[in-house]
């Protein structure tokens, strides 16, 4: 079995719209996702909003330079994940399908292991 990281990317401006219903179904069908795939979870976490984001590159000479914001502008911000467990990328996006995602769409990477 393979490991698999779910990246959640979101539009932020629509879940600072979003009313209580519509926010409560996301969250409702997070949990049945948990309930449904619970096997397979390995970890998943919601992030706070981009704009908490702090960025971090080196520079040519070695100094590093530390931004207030994601490291990327973006339309839509990543505000979740999981990890998952699966025997494969097909058998990884059907799980993925099932992840609640109203705001935006889920990216699915392999996870690199190495020996």
């Amino acid at each position: 079995m393979a490991e698999y990281l779910v990246l959640i990317y979101g539009d932020e401006k629509a879940w600072e719209t979003a009313d209580e219903a519509a926010t409560k179904a996301v969250m409702d069908g997070h949990m049945a996702f948990g309930e449904k795939h619970g096997a397979v979870i390995r970890g998943g976490n919601a992030l706070e909003s981009t704009s908490t984001a702090t960025s971090i590159r080196k520079g040519a000479s070695g100094e590093f330079s530390v931004t207030d914001g994601p490291f990327s502008e973006t339309k839509e911000g990543l505000g979740g994940y999981y990890v998952i467990e699966a025997p494969d990328l097909d058998a990884a996006l059907l799980i993925a399908k099932d992840i609640p995602a109203e705001f935006g769409g889920v990216e699915v990477r392999p996870i690199r292991v190495f020996d």
